[in-house]
């Protein structure tokens, strides 16, 4: 569970943080070189990390005469205990130590620039009449800062590695992206369709790219990150620290910031299956229909002509145009007045 759950973070995935990023690039950059560029030197810099780490950790395990799994336990006491330990034990130890906590400091800033970096984005797409004029971006940037820094403190007092050992394990718990991946994947494979999906990234970067990613897309990952989340619900344990567990109501917040983010997507999905969401003369099953066909902008329509099979799935071949008539929509050719936005 926690081999898979880093793998997210290394990766960033499920964070908005590639998105957003990738957001800023040319329609034509090639997505599919950068993304397996990413993966090479993020796999190879963990490898080269994994050295450097253990190397560490033996030799303090061999000072000190215990195991390398008795050195440590995995958390902040890592970076905050155990390597300033052994930086101690390095010729020319202040200079190993400035070098050590500036890698620190640059690591933690570098992570902060991307993540709210991601999260400003998504929300500035989703309310541009509002951000994206005069100052308003800025303003929002640092009301976000500010927030996020009063949250930090809280970690920073005299029992604020309880504090951060919650939100490290709640607030930005692996199942939590293991969640977010795996609706991901479903949206993507077999909402919007992989085949669609597919063509988009050929109409960007001008060839094909490996089938294979298709599949990934349909059944390994999802299988994947439903096996993880499912096993870590079945293994979950009350939170402890150093064999202190928490009270009941620590780990009750815990929950409910982990729920904070993850009950979105199936009370976004409730909602717009209401009258309130959906407004007009449907059914829950006209709505789910009209609800689960893609929304495809005019001039990309031609890349998705044709039929298609998603390794003996149907492809999808109706989809939503924008620019239609807001107040109408058809569903298998029936007329429905008074719909929103298609």
């Amino acid at each position: 569970m926690e081999a898979g759950s880093q793998i997210f973070f290394s990766y960033a995935i499920s964070t908005s943080a590639l998105i957003a990023l990738g957001s800023y690039n040319k329609y034509n950059t090639n997505c599919y070189r950068d993304s397996l560029i990413i993966c090479a030197i993020n796999s190879l810099t963990s490898l080269y990390s994994g050295f450097v780490i253990f190397s560490v950790l033996g030799y303090m395990a061999d000072a000190l005469g215990v195991d390398v799994k008795d050195v440590v336990k995995h958390g902040p006491g890592l970076a905050f205990i155990a390597y300033p330990k052994a930086v101690t034990l390095m010729p020319v130890s202040p200079l190993w130590a400035v070098l050590f906590f500036f890698m620190i400091l640059l690591l933690g800033v570098d992570s902060q620039f991307v993540g709210v970096e991601g999260f400003l984005t998504a929300v500035v797409d989703i309310f541009p009449k509002y951000l994206r004029k005069g100052y308003n971006r800025e303003i929002f940037t640092a009301i976000v800062c500010f927030v996020s820094f009063l949250v930090g403190l809280s970690m920073v007092t005299q029992g604020g590695v309880y504090v951060f050992h919650l939100f490290n394990n709640y607030g930005a718990a692996g199942f939590c992206l293991l969640w977010f991946c795996f609706w991901e994947c479903i949206a993507i494979g077999w909402v919007y369709g992989a085949e669609r999906f597919y063509r988009d990234i050929e109409s960007m970067i001008g060839y094909r790219i490996d089938p294979w990613m298709k599949i990934c897309w349909l059944f390994i990952s999802p299988t994947i990150c439903a096996f993880i989340f499912v096993f870590s619900l079945v293994m979950y344990e009350r939170l402890d620290y150093e064999d202190k567990p928490y009270p009941l109501w620590g780990d009750l917040f815990g929950w409910v910031l982990a729920l904070s983010s993850m009950l979105w997507i199936p009370a976004y999905i409730i909602y717009k299956l209401t009258p309130w969401g959906t407004p007009g003369p449907l059914t829950i099953k006209q709505k789910w229909a009209m609800l689960v066909v893609p929304v495809l902008a005019r001039d990309l329509t031609e890349h998705h002509r044709g039929e298609y099979d998603i390794i003996g799935i149907p492809f999808i071949k109706n989809a939503h145009v924008v620019n239609v008539n807001p107040n109408e929509v058809r569903i298998n050719g029936e007329k429905f007045e008074q719909a929103t936005n298609v």
